[in-house]
């Protein structure tokens, strides 16, 4: 069936059954003269030579490996290195690597089909800080609450294999392997299998740009690296140079991978700005296309989400229009004109934000820098991405990065009132685009979420102390936490009391109520038309945005927020007796002081201070 892993892996790299008791073990080593396997067996360590074909790879087939025993890649005699697409590296990230069964786990999933990017809603978790226990076992118990909530995209920050027992996940070196401590292969398979179950899709946040610094041995097999272009983390990833064929063969392979053998439903690819490709087909544009194509190999819908600091419309845009084909793409624009406007801060890139004006136009253009100057760039920065489907551009009022990149990783629960972040969540969840959430935000969250690692390396630990404490001076923070500390990562799990009590329960509340009223108003294909602001129309009040949607087949809505610390009563040309409150921030339900519907709207509407409404043109006007 399409579902079903078939027997014969359309993948030859790492460790693969073959059939009949062989095993295949097949490496890109370039740089090696001679690579043999050495094989880890109860009667003693068994070494093989390995072949070597006329691009550098290196194999074998045996019939001495079985599933479970470990083994290393021995280089040019001198140095046992794990193998680079090892499936587990269940006791470091430094070898050995470990045969794993790829038919051992029984799906149930064979009749998800996955879902429709213009219907999703994100939510994006660390599995070590989402739950005390710090597994995807423990994640799986928490799908029925991300259900109720009204979430159907459970995004997973990176669990490729990393040093330590604690890390984000971007500094992975095993890229085929996952963290162990989270539940390993198995434990990521039966996460997935019961989130489709509950009808939600599964996401996965993997690393193409980099990788990190320790245990990362790839540079000992072949050219995977390259000096012509610098990234922030070191040498780029070597993915248009010399011999750089069998490089891009192992990153697309690796996205095929998470489809086929996980059924995950989604990449989101980190940081793209730092992938450089000058090559006549991007490589953005091939791994998407293999994720496309692995999933229509399985009956399922997949597709690949990219992060990008370069507001580039290319990489959404089809192919045929000299696009990537990618299907949508994190858009900071909208997170950074919410978040200066709520929290008042003006220091290192917030400095091109802050006004209702770049508000305005991030919530009818997307980008608010497409192709204008930018001062914090010295430059003008962007393309125009407005006539793209609102749906590809993913949003956020908190995400790992804009939370956990801040010295001490406040939240919003931490840095605005209760008001202001209702508000915060009826601009998210009422915008035409494509929502994310970050875990805990929904209810409040008050523990930070700060930046933690486990590095052995005492070197190294000090300089990421260093780089962190260098690069807040940008924004002019001195007081940063330290990354080592246990307790670092410990203060960043997640209270799972705090949705009991009243305020965060009515948080909640108006959470899941929004999410209800996106489903049923805006899963249609939606856009803003009309944006109006306070100081195009009354110079004198306080801030205030409204926004008319045009919904479907021409059904309208419109939205209107108060920034306003004081009552305002606002008139505005669009609005008529035939609109209606379908909801308002203020409301007791959400711990308001709106006892009453709002009467029909006739032209003018009085809000209470920090308050947004959404309404509804009823069918038959105009």
């Amino acid at each position: 069936m399409k579902q079903h892993l078939t027997k014969e892996l359309p993948f030859d790299l790492g460790a693969n059954y073959k059939g009949q008791g062989t095993y295949s073990f097949r490496v890109w080593a370039p740089l090696c003269r001679e690579v043999d396997l050495k094989l880890r067996t109860r009667q003693g360590d068994v070494l093989l030579p390995m072949l070597k074909d006329d691009e550098g790879y290196f194999w074998i087939e045996t019939n001495r490996a079985t599933a479970g025993m470990q083994y290393y890649y021995l280089l040019d005699k001198t140095r046992e290195r794990p193998d680079p697409a090892a499936r587990s590296l269940a006791l470091s990230p430094h070898g050995p690597a470990e045969i794993v069964d790829p038919y051992s786990f029984t799906w149930t999933d064979h009749d998800w089909k996955g879902i429709q990017l213009s219907r999703a809603v994100f939510y994006e978790v660390h599995v070590g800080t989402f739950t005390p226990e710090g597994t995807f076992a423990a994640v799986s118990t928490k799908l029925p609450y991300l259900k109720s909530l009204g979430v159907n995209v459970l995004e997973i920050m990176p669990v490729a294999r990393f040093p330590g027992e604690r890390n984000w996940g971007y500094d992975g070196t095993g890229l085929f392997a996952v963290q162990p401590c989270y539940g390993g292969s198995e434990g990521l398979k039966a996460l997935v299998d019961a989130s489709h179950r509950e009808g939600i899709a599964v996401c996965l946040d993997v690393v193409y740009n980099h990788l990190g610094p320790e245990g990362n041995y790839l540079r000992e097999f072949g050219p995977y690296f390259t000096s012509r272009y610098h990234v922030p983390w070191g040498e780029a990833v070597n993915f248009d140079g010399w011999s750089s064929g069998p490089v891009r063969k192992f990153f697309v392979e690796n996205a095929r991978y998470w489809v086929r053998e996980f059924h995950i439903d989604a990449l989101r690819l980190d940081a793209v700005h730092a992938i450089y490709d000058f090559g006549a087909r991007h490589i953005l544009e091939e791994i998407n296309a293999a994720v496309e194509s692995e999933g229509e190999r399985y009956g399922r819908k997949t597709f690949v989400v990219a992060e990008s600091d370069l507001n580039d419309s290319r990489l959404i845009r089809p192919v045929d229009k000299g696009g990537y084909g990618l299907a949508a793409q994190w858009s900071d624009d909208f997170h950074h004109s919410v978040h200066t406007l709520l929290t008042k801060e003006s220091t290192g890139y917030y400095r091109d934000f802050g006004s209702l004006q770049n508000l305005a136009k991030a919530l009818t253009d997307g980008f608010v820098y497409d192709g204008i100057y930018s001062g914090v760039r010295n430059r003008c920065h962007g393309n125009v991405v407005k006539d793209l489907p609102t749906e590809r551009l993913v949003v956020a009022i908190q995400n790992h990065d804009q939370v956990g990149n801040r010295a001490l990783g406040d939240r919003f629960g931490s840095l605005l009132s209760f008001e202001a972040r209702k508000l915060a969540a009826t601009l998210l969840l009422l915008s035409p685009y494509t929502p994310l959430l970050f875990m805990g935000e929904e209810y409040g969250e008050q523990a930070p979420f700060q930046y933690f690692i486990d590095h052995e390396d005492a070197q190294l630990v000090q300089a990421v102390r260093e780089g962190r404490q260098r690069d807040f001076l940008y924004f002019g923070w001195t007081s940063v936490s330290d990354p080592k500390a246990e307790q670092t990562f410990l203060s960043s799990r997640l209270d799972w009391t705090l949705p009991s009590q009243p305020s965060h329960k009515a948080l909640l509340r108006l959470y899941q109520d929004l999410l209800r009223l996106r489903k049923k108003h805006l899963s249609a294909k939606r856009r803003i038309v009309r944006v109006i602001i306070s100081d195009q129309f009354e110079p004198d009040s306080e801030a205030w945005l409204a926004a008319e949607y045009v919904v479907g087949r021409g059904q309208r809505f419109a939205a209107i927020y108060s920034f306003s610390s004081r009552p305002v009563t606002l008139t505005l040309p669009f609005l008529s007796a035939d609109y209606r409150l379908l909801f308002t921030t203020d409301s007791v339900r959400y711990a308001g002081g709106q006892q009453e519907p709002l009467a029909a709207i006739s032209g003018q509407i009085a809000l209470a201070p920090m308050t947004a409404v959404f309404l509804s043109l009823q069918k038959g006007d105009k």
